[in-house]
């Protein structure tokens, strides 16, 4: 499997105790390896999925360590150097109960370009993280990939990222982008942003007119599977939760390693095998 996306630092927030606004309010605080590909990549590699990741990191210590973590978790590093960029830093800030917001410098992977991808292998697989299509240069590399993903046979799966940078791409344009997807991702939120559709099973059923498979996460309630024919709910794993931080990378993971595994199979089993690998990061901090 080759996936395209972004690799950085998570510093993680664990927030405690009601907001101060211009005073102080208790945290702890750790650093992670993240980056939604790599989070994907790492997780693939665990489940003994062969997976190169197509990155980039700037020319500094972190850069050198996230790197060095890839290939240590079993990852291909195609993972270009860039110089006098930062790698990426990704703060994580989660609120008790384990709900997280974001604030990004993506940094050096903004300098993906398409030579950075390698070929995917003819019948093999190719992810995208949806981020990769918000910019102009990682956009290109992604748009690349995707096309020599068809010319090669190979299935396809995108995540949307976020809902934020979605909607100020556009959504007519990232359909278009994405329109040869064998499967998509989104949670419930980008679902209903990219159809229009409040129901997240409506929304499920409508991008599964567009592609032939969409997987829609629902967090505490589980995710939805929908083709042509059909459309499954799984719940969610109960976990007393900690941090979200990735879940949505564990997930696809998960479930991609056991649909590729068997594509024909039951998706109930492909989404179980998703939300497995999404309990496991949700009680600790970080992605991974």
């Amino acid at each position: 499997m080759l996936v395209v996306g972004d690799l950085a630092t998570d510093v993680v927030v664990l927030l405690d105790g009601d907001p101060a606004p211009g005073s102080d309010r208790p945290a702890v605080i750790r650093s992670r390896g993240g980056g939604a590909g790599a989070n994907v990549a790492v997780h693939l590699a665990a489940l003994g999925v062969p997976v190169t990741l197509a990155g980039c990191v700037g020319d500094d210590a972190a850069g050198a360590a996230l790197t060095g973590e890839l290939a240590a978790a079993g990852v291909t590093p195609a993972v270009r150097t860039v110089p006098g960029a930062a790698t990426g830093t990704i703060v994580s800030l989660v609120e008790p109960g384990g709900q997280r917001s974001m604030l990004a410098d993506r940094g050096a992977n903004l300098a993906l370009a398409a030579s950075d991808v390698p070929r995917p292998a003819r019948g093999g697989h190719l992810h995208v993280s949806g981020y990769t299509l918000f910019a102009p240069g990682p956009r290109a590399a992604a748009l690349a990939a995707l096309a020599a993903a068809r010319a090669a046979g190979c299935t396809v799966s995108v995540d949307p990222a976020s809902t934020g940078p979605l909607a100020a791409h556009g959504v007519e344009r990232w359909l278009a982008d994405t329109a040869a997807a064998t499967l998509v991702l989104p949670n419930a939120d980008e679902a209903r942003l990219l159809t229009g559709c409040a129901d997240p099973a409506a929304a499920a059923r409508a991008l599964a007119a567009r592609h032939p498979v969409a997987v829609v996460t629902l967090g505490a309630d589980g995710a939805l599977w929908a083709d042509a024919g059909r459309v499954v709910h799984r719940p969610a794993h109960p976990v007393a939760v900690v941090d979200t931080t990735g879940a949505g990378d564990a997930f696809t993971a998960g479930l991609l390693s056991a649909w590729l595994a068997a594509p024909d199979g039951d998706p109930a089993a492909a989404l179980d095998a998703g939300l497995a690998q999404a309990a496991t990061v949700v009680t600790h901090p970080g992605a991974r």
